[in-house]
């Protein structure tokens, strides 16, 4: 029923709920001083206005400052038994706007908000209007449910999503299946359903969605870019970047500040590069987020890097190594010491094979030290150090303090420069087994490299163990497989030697893949033990080449011949082979 604004001043009843089912209800003016919102003096200086212009009571009340409309919201929901809508965009399904003209909106000061299954949610100052409800349900088809909100929220928002162009929540408006809750002492932003986002704003409902949509698309990072015209959100899906979203340029600085806020960062520093972390669960499993911002000409761009526990395994033997390169991996970890070594380009997996191979040898008979920066997983009975540049806690800082903890084990997490390279050998060299990885194409360079770095010949030979040389290449998808026959050229310049009349198979790409044609990745690797005849060469300084031919002669297989194999079983195609691997 609709109020009459004429109603005397002393009733108060313009939000008092009338059909007769409902229970009476104390007044909205008693119930606000009982709650201390209000003083006595404050609400009769209101009545007195309200007596002049025939507002409501809530409305006048706004307009004075007296009592914020956050405060307020909850008790005149009540008075009409629906549920409140503190309106913002982030609540706003751009779908259900276009179920009402938007002249017809602002003339009825309609706002619809969001769909559930048949039922549609619509924000209306005056939800006791039936005939305007039955108006609703004729027009749009749909079961119209009432939400309460203040004739100026609505005018106001009604200007944003009318008349101008209201995209930043399109990309939002799936939300209701989801959850993305931030663990830690910073405020709960869970999203379990759509319904649930009254407190919400767009842009931490964009950033919420940035990290479901990541997960979901089993990306190892979110990119946040800066741009002339608009933001650039990427994802890195099996190694390569994809376009997902494009926010409008003005919120850029917005989505920013809210990662900063979620990473424990400074928001108000924008010059200088900052790291932060933070842990988030997506629709119930344990995310962490490694964040990292750095300035650029048009802004700050911020990098998420997404560690997701399930996709993760710390099994050896369940990372695909071959097994006869496997038997030699396992070889070199059963040493007592010595430097064993996994080589690489950033995210080839390095890490997670370093963590694997911990997770082999520990026992609590061993003291297991390591040395990262930073520590992306954490480790049962293995003593974790973390790099602090802002305490000038250095890796070879760290690694001295550590030979003088007693360790069995230690694994740097990077050897990045010479002193590292030299501490770490010389800790292999007197009774420790120490891991590390390393930046080269292929095992055979880890030797020369370590040379270059300034550690003497002779101590590389004496301490070296094995190197493991890895990359990962993408899988085929499996929904848009074909078969073909390569060209001459692609086989020649991989030096294939196999049958050359058989089929090989790629990705046509499809919706599911991206269109990329590729969907997963899974590892190449090739293993390089020290014997005596290695060590030989290395004492005397041999070239990477001289090295790469010594370890072809005694049989080893390349990361190129692994490659191969992968194309042979139909797993991976010849041009992925050919992109990620070297032919010498």
């Amino acid at each position: 029923m609709s109020q009459n604004p004429s109603s005397p001043p002393s009733a108060m009843h313009s939000y008092q709920a009338t059909a007769p089912s409902r229970p009476l209800r104390r007044l909205l003016g008693e119930q606000l001083v009982g709650a201390n919102l209000l003083s006595a003096e404050e609400l009769e200086q209101a009545l007195q206005i309200q007596s002049q212009n025939g507002s409501r009571i809530g409305e006048v009340l706004l307009d004075l400052g007296l009592v914020s409309e956050e405060a307020l919201l909850p008790f005149v929901a009540d008075q009409f038994d629906v549920p409140p809508a503190r309106l913002r965009e982030g609540l706003i399904d751009p779908a259900c706007i276009k179920l009402l003209s938007p002249e017809y909106q602002k003339a009825r000061l309609v706002l619809p908000l969001f769909k559930v299954r048949g039922e549609l949610t619509v924000a209306m100052s005056d939800p006791d209007d039936l005939p305007l409800i039955d108006e609703l349900e004729s027009i749009t088809g749909l079961t119209i449910r009432p939400a309460f909100a203040f004739r100026a929220a609505l005018e106001r928002l009604q200007r944003r999503v009318l008349d101008s162009d209201f995209q930043v929540d399109e990309v939002t408006a799936d939300l209701d299946a989801a959850a993305v809750e931030l663990n830690g002492d910073l405020a709960n932003v869970e999203l379990a359903a759509v319904e649930d986002l009254v407190d919400g704003s767009p842009v931490i409902n964009l950033v919420n969605y940035l990290i479901l949509q990541a997960v979901k698309k089993q990306a190892s990072d979110i990119h946040v870019e800066p741009g002339k015209r608009c933001s650039i959100v990427r994802f890195r899906v099996d190694g390569q970047l994809i376009e997902a979203v494009k926010p409008r340029r003005d919120i850029h600085a917005a989505i920013v500040s809210r990662i900063k806020v979620m990473g424990r960062m400074d928001i108000a520093e924008h010059r200088m590069p900052q790291d932060g972390r933070c842990q988030v669960l997506v629709e119930g499993k344990e995310i962490d987020l490694r964040i990292s911002t750095i300035p650029t000409v048009l802004g700050e761009k911020v990098v998420m890097r997404v560690l997701d526990r399930r996709r993760l395994t710390f099994n050896l033997d369940e990372l695909g190594i071959p097994n006869r390169t496997l038997g030699g991996l396992k070889e070199a970890l059963a040493r007592p010491h010595g430097l064993v070594l996994v080589t690489g380009p950033t995210g080839s997996g390095k890490t997670t094979t370093l963590y694997s191979a911990i997770e082999l040898i520990k026992s609590v008979h061993r003291n297991i030290v390591t040395v990262e920066d930073p520590v992306e997983y954490q480790l049962e009975l293995v003593n974790q150090v973390q790099i602090d540049s802002h305490r000038d806690l250095s890796f070879d800082q760290a690694l001295r303090s550590i030979l003088r903890q007693d360790p069995d084990v230690i694994m740097v997490g990077e050897i990045r420069d010479s002193e590292t390279a030299k501490v770490a050998v010389q800790a292999a060299l007197t009774g420790h087994l120490v891991l590390s990885t390393l930046h080269t194409n292929d095992s055979a360079g880890a030797v020369t490299r370590l040379v270059d770095m300034g550690v003497e010949p002779y101590k590389v030979a004496s301490a070296l163990v094995g190197v493991l040389a890895q990359r990962l290449v993408r899988k085929v998808c499996p929904k848009c497989r074909t078969s073909y026959y390569p060209s001459i050229e692609l086989l020649d310049s991989l030096h294939y030697t196999g049958d050359r009349s058989r089929t090989f198979v790629k990705g046509e790409g499809c919706k599911s893949c991206y269109d990329t044609g590729y969907q997963g990745r899974i590892g190449i690797y090739e293993i390089m033990l020290a014997d005596q005849h290695l060590r030989e060469l290395i004492a005397r300084e041999a070239s990477v080449e001289m090295v790469r031919r010594w370890f072809k002669n005694q049989g080893g297989e390349s990361l190129l011949d692994c490659g191969l194999h992968l194309a042979e079983r139909e797993i991976t195609s010849l041009d992925e082979v050919s992109r990620v691997a070297f032919a010498e």
